[in-house]
């Protein structure tokens, strides 16, 4: 029975990976609203029953479609920090924050992350998932850089917290930009700035 059981359980999980991965190029290319259950069933080769077994409705497929992209996105700022944290765990903070903002301009991104993300599951919820995937990058960024001596020592959390904050609300801004080419090159300047004034050089010239 063990056999069959994991057999079950696997076609279970292929189904949804399938559901999730259609769900999620239609909702990049077509946002939330213009996207029924019945095209995503199509997309994913699997029959609507099969789809509502999975999610039993379409907001809770989207909730699985912000996830899975949110892990994603989490790699990529990840694997950015890494590399410039070997050299100076600042210079990898202030790294991943312009990698972070870089990626919200990206079409999928921009509409499920920033444009639907919030409507759909409402502010509250969206923040949360949100914070689940990306407050412990910054957080662990921030304690290597005081380790370091890079910047003054204060609890991580709320400092952590208000730099996602900031980056959230550009992030929103290049989000709604009639021109992101434009107004992309002046906010990236003002993430940098703000992330390198936690410096522990500029406390001391204060």
């Amino acid at each position: 029975m063990n056999p069959d059981r994991r057999t079950q359980a696997e076609r279970s999980a292929a189904t949804r990976e399938a559901v999730v991965r259609a769900a999620r190029e239609l909702f990049g290319q077509h946002g939330y609203g213009a996207v029924s259950t019945v095209a995503v069933a199509e997309a994913a080769g699997v029959s609507r029953g099969a789809l509502y077994h999975q999610f039993s409705e379409k907001r809770e497929l989207f909730e699985a479609v912000f996830e899975d992209l949110e892990r994603d996105l989490v790699q990529v700022i990840g694997a950015a920090v890494g590399r410039a944290r070997a050299a100076d765990p600042l210079a990898g903070l202030i790294v991943g924050c312009l990698a972070w903002l870089e990626a919200s301009t990206a079409p999928e991104v921009r509409r499920i992350a920033l444009l639907d993300g919030p409507a759909v599951l409402g502010w509250k919820l969206w923040r949360e998932i949100e914070l689940r995937h990306t407050i412990g990058l910054v957080e662990n960024a921030l304690a290597g850089a005081m380790a370091a001596g890079r910047v003054r020592r204060q609890p991580v959390q709320p400092l952590a917290l208000i730099i996602v904050g900031a980056l959230d609300e550009a992030a929103q801004c290049l989000a709604n930009s009639d021109d992101i080419e434009a107004d992309t090159p002046a906010i990236r300047s003002v993430i940098e700035q703000l992330i390198s004034g936690l410096a522990l050089e500029v406390h001391r010239d204060m």
